[in-house]
């Protein structure tokens, strides 16, 4: 199967919203149906909390914190309830961008039925090399309410897909947790992946914990002076990240295929190789390997792709080399990480 780029995928896919199936989608979702492999035996913890009413009193928890909004590590305190939109641009609106089975996300998320991809619009990192930046910052999206939200996860596991991803939740957990509630009342069992930049707050995580199977992380940046520089200002991001990525494997421990290939629970993170050594790759592995398991699942990317405002940054204004990415990759394995997804990319040559 080749591989899918998540830009490439996004655009699409972009019809594909809140009303109905696009008629091009109907060949997709019978073969998936044919050929959904999920455990018949996996039950996620989230049924638990429903059945007890407490997914629906963490979802008001999360939701009450949108009054002055403290949901990500910027605090931004905007009155999301009233109306005002916080620094990521969300007010208490849910806007989707997209959602459908995803072929391009890590094999065992996959699997045969794709990995049911819901793309949420705005952003709290603001990157300013976002492959997705429409999406992100350009605010690209539909109105969406919870009942519709839990409608297209319920869509996606009609499908066969192998779980729900949610990408890019950190500004929408609260819509999410509400309409996960909703789904499960309604037949939802698939797992549930937080797809997220990495830069969580460890107490709303630990709000999310036994709601979510599958922690699905970046590790972007080992230096805060970088995530500032590239990513709105964000000088906490190390610090935060680190203590999030804990918080996470506490919740879900290492991420171990089941006998079918397809992941229901653990920690996967990403680490995108970036050009001069911005987000400080060495370091980042390091970090995993004297802080988390050495098996914890860690995909090494090499496809970083000067995007959106990158051009305006010299150094990091093309892709990776071949040198570049190897160097972090050797490193890994010098540093005893056994779990390592490395990939296959195109390269530049340095003159």
């Amino acid at each position: 199967m080749e591989k899918q780029s998540r830009r490439s995928f996004v655009g699409s896919v972009s019809s594909l919203t809140l009303a109905s199936l696009a008629p091009s989608s109907t060949a997709i979702i019978s073969a998936c149906r044919q050929q959904i492999q999920t455990d018949p035996e996996f039950e996620p913890p989230y049924l638990a909390l429903h059945a007890s009413g407490e997914l629906r009193r963490r979802a008001d928890e999360l939701w009450e914190l949108m009054r002055s909004c403290e949901l990500c590590p910027r605090q931004c305190r905007a009155l999301r309830l009233d109306g005002e939109a916080g620094f990521c641009q969300g007010t208490a609106q849910l806007v989707t961008a997209s959602y459908h089975p995803h072929l391009g996300e890590e094999r065992p998320l996959v699997g045969h039925g794709g990995s049911g991809t819901v793309f949420f619009s705005n952003c709290n990192l603001r990157c300013v090399f976002c492959c997705n930046w429409e999406i992100s910052q350009g605010g690209s999206g539909t109105a969406t309410s919870l009942d519709s939200l839990a409608t297209m996860m319920l869509r996606l596991q009609e499908m066969g897909c192998h779980n729900i991803n949610i990408v890019t939740p950190t500004h929408y957990s609260p819509h999410i947790v509400h309409g996960l509630d909703i789904a499960a009342s309604r037949g939802l069992r698939l797992p549930l992946v937080y797809n997220t930049c990495g830069w969580e707050r460890a107490g709303i995580l630990r709000k999310l914990d036994g709601i979510v199977d599958i922690y699905l992380p970046d590790f972007k940046y080992a230096d805060g002076a970088m995530a500032s520089e590239y990513s709105s200002g964000a000088s906490t991001y190390p610090e935060v990240t680190k203590a999030a990525l804990l918080e996470m494997h506490r919740q879900v421990g290492v991420a171990t295929p089941a006998a079918d290939g397809l992941m229901y629970r653990g920690l996967m993170i990403r680490h995108l190789v970036m050009p001069n050594d911005v987000g400080g790759s060495k370091e980042v592995v390091r970090w995993i390997a004297e802080h988390l398991p050495k098996d914890t699942y860690v995909n090494i990317m090499s496809q970083y792709t000067p995007l959106y405002r990158a051009p305006e940054f010299p150094e990091i204004s093309r892709r990776i080399t071949r040198d570049e990415y190897n160097e972090v990759v050797d490193y890994a394995r010098e540093l005893g990480l056994s779990n390592l997804v490395v990939q296959g990319m195109r390269f530049i040559r340095m003159e």
